[in-house]
């Protein structure tokens, strides 16, 4: 039987990491914090990278559980079927780095508890499925909060060319990622590499404006 393997440390993880980055780079990332919307497709690959990338807090939000049908381009694992999406992604964040702050609502959104629910958050993660919830979200974000920033997406959907999804700034405080056409009201399925792309996508965007970028 293999010993139990020892957890690295908070210092460790962090030189780890300002050895990539470079100290300016690490310590605005590991004092900043970000919303994701859904935990899907797109929004379990965000919060993965951004944790990866060294961001210290998130804010993970989502009603549903982990179903065999997310599997085919989601960040979860048989053993999580069941589980909460928050609960399950906390799993696989603080595997990442166990040292996150980590915020969870488990909760469905709508225009009632958006503005209470994400009052704290300076940007907010757009990762749902449906238009109708991203324009619910989005439009109850930029009409009740004039200091969030968003980045959202839109057309990730079946297997078109991979260069078609690129980050377009719609607004001064929006940024929409994805092709703008293919979706699943075009009865086109979701796939691993496309979405995994789109949320790619949405994580540089939120990471360079994190770091004081605002050009796409």
């Amino acid at each position: 039987m293999t010993g139990q393997k020892r957890k690295p440390s908070r210092e460790e993880i962090r030189e780890s990491l300002r050895k990539r980055h470079g100290e300016r780079t690490q310590r605005v990332l590991e004092n900043s914090k970000v919303a994701v919307a859904g935990l899907g497709g797109l929004g379990s690959h965000v919060a993965v990278m951004l944790a990866r990338a060294g961001v210290g807090s998130l804010h993970l939000i989502d009603f549903d559980r982990v179903d065999l049908s997310n599997l085919n381009r989601q960040e979860y694992w048989i053993s999580q079927l069941g589980q909460y999406k928050t609960e399950a992604m906390r799993e696989i964040l603080l595997e990442i780095n166990p040292y996150l702050c980590l915020k969870t609502d488990t909760v469905r959104l709508d225009e009632q508890n958006i503005l209470e629910i994400f009052e704290e958050d300076p940007i907010v993660c757009e990762a749902f499925d449906r238009a109708e919830n991203k324009a619910m979200l989005i439009n109850t974000l930029l009409a009740g909060r004039k200091d969030v920033m968003i980045v959202a997406a839109s057309g990730m959907a079946g297997c078109h060319s991979s260069n078609t999804i690129q980050t377009v700034q719609k607004m001064k405080r929006l940024y929409l990622c994805g092709d703008e056409k293919s979706g699943i009201e075009e009865g086109e399925s979701l796939m691993a590499p496309r979405v995994t792309i789109c949320a790619a996508h949405q994580a540089n965007m939120i990471i360079r404006l994190l770091l004081g970028e605002t050009k796409v």
